[in-house]
């Protein structure tokens, strides 16, 4: 294939101090991928994808919105067209995708995976297709192969509490090298105000616990008898995505009425729902200290905005934005509570607003106490910020408000086996920003000193801060 690609070595690294803390500390280090939506059961089952759409565009919604604005129709998208005819209409919208980061990662993806060096466009398109189809028959490119070529160390999945982790299991008994991990993400037990869907849930917990649901007290209990069964399957991560924090004021009688409405799928006001998501997570997040474990909270985003599209094609298809909701005070109040009880775990907090970042920023730091170095960490950027502007202002905010040197680094959040490329985008981006102010002088030129900071970044920071074991 001829070599017209950008993707070059020093790709994203501007001066020579970025060259240098890029190719000498973060290109080494491992990834530690503590969450992303991969399938446990591809792992354990070392699933070979038949064709690069199957692997790279299939459930990738960042892809399918692309599609959508280039004028692409649905049936190619999420419809029924073939893989072949799917790839093709996204090889046809890359070139219009310039300045949007699907531009970079798709060319970054397909070079460090699949050695391909030209630009992905319409002309490309078929040599591209069918020389990565070819690539994915071969045993190396299995799916842990390509774990291991992207030398990862921890893939932290997104469960629900009502998952077996079977698949975990038998990878934990396999003695697997690579730590697949659940994580506990419990959303769907705060989701009252979804009527049938939240009762349905509630129903199929209880066959999981073995009793009936009747008051918010049997709720918590079947609920720790979850966080504790996934805590001994190895899960010590939760998290949670919510667009706002709840911090009401309530009492136990309350909740309990609230909750018998729900269950019979009565009309409930606002204040109603927003009463029983404080108290939920206000006992998820008791569970979470009491088990040392580490919480996210992932708050922000509007979902399913076109209920058109969610009538025909269900959630979680590409119709989600940025919410603009001011958080500030339940923020404020939700953590002050926990701690007030002496009940608050290390914390993660990630926002979807911009306008939001110094905000979060400032407001995890006023609950650190000395206890843990990085306790309370302001999140990567996230979402639709997980692009080059958005990790530079995270890197910029989080170092104005609080300690970079002990951010716990990068996470793909993806439902995509070959989105570890977005580690290396991170990385490249840290050193441009940091290598750019030493060369202007706002940063000491010592390079064992910024190129320990890079690997506790890239690396050694997560390792610490989860307390999860990984083979090196």
């Amino acid at each position: 294939m001829t070599k017209t690609t950008f993707i070059t070595h020093d790709f994203m690294l501007h001066n020579e101090v970025a060259r240098t803390l890029y190719h000498e500390y973060a290109k080494s280090q491992p990834i530690f991928d503590f969450h992303n939506h991969l399938s446990p059961k591809d792992i354990a089952e070392d699933r070979q994808f038949e064709n690069i759409t199957q692997l790279w565009i299939e459930g990738d919604h960042y892809k399918w919105r692309a599609m959508r604005a280039n004028g692409i129709d649905e049936k190619y998208i999420s419809g029924d067209a073939s893989d072949y005819e799917k790839f093709l209409k996204w090889a046809t919208t890359i070139p219009y995708t310039l300045r949007n980061p699907l531009y970079h990662w798709t060319h970054l993806e397909l070079k460090n995976y699949f050695g391909v060096e030209e630009l992905l466009n319409e002309e490309t398109a078929d040599g591209i297709y069918h020389h990565c189809n070819a690539l994915l028959k071969k045993p190396e490119f299995s799916v842990r192969n390509l774990l291991y070529k992207m030398n990862v160390k921890m893939v932290g999945t997104t469960d629900d509490p009502t998952d077996d982790l079977y698949y975990h299991k038998q990878l934990q008994e396999e003695n697997f090298d690579i730590a697949v991990l659940p994580s506990f993400r419990p959303d769907k037990v705060t989701e009252i105000e979804k009527g049938s869907l939240f009762v349905q849930w509630v129903q199929k917990l209880e066959k999981i616990v073995n009793f009936e649901i009747k008051s918010f007290e049997n709720l918590i209990q079947a609920l720790q008898l979850r966080h504790d069964y996934f805590h001994e399957n190895g899960c010590r991560i939760s998290d949670h995505g919510h667009n706002n924090f709840y911090a009401e004021i309530y009492t136990e009688t309350e909740i309990n009425a609230i909750l018998q409405k729900g269950l019979n799928t009565e009309d409930l006001t606002v204040l109603e729902i927003n009463k029983y998501k404080s108290a939920v997570l206000f006992e998820l997040s008791v569970m979470n200290h009491k088990r040392s474990w580490t919480q996210q909270f992932h708050v922000g985003a509007i979902r399913n905005n076109n209920s058109k599209m969610m009538q025909l094609h269900g959630s979680d298809q590409g119709f989600d934005s940025l919410g603009d909701l001011n958080m500030a005070n339940a923020m404020s109040t939700f953590f002050d509570k926990l701690n007030l009880n002496n009940t608050l775990t290390k914390t993660i907090v990630y926002n979807l607003n911009p306008k939001d970042s110094e905000m979060f920023a400032s407001m995890v730091a006023n609950f650190n106490d000395g206890s843990i170095a990085g306790k309370m960490q302001y999140g990567a950027a996230w979402w639709f910020l997980d692009q080059k502007d958005g990790i530079e202002n995270q890197l910029n905010v989080l170092s104005n408000f609080g300690l970079l040197s002990r951010f716990v680094g990068m996470l793909t959040d993806s439902r995509s086996f070959l989105s570890f490329s977005r580690h290396e985008y991170f990385r490249r981006i840290l050193c441009n920003t940091l290598g750019d102010e030493v060369e202007k002088g706002e940063l000491p030129n010592d390079m064992k000193l910024i190129g320990n900071l890079v690997k506790a970044i890239c690396f050694e920071n997560a390792k610490g801060y989860f307390n999860i074991s990984v083979k090196e």
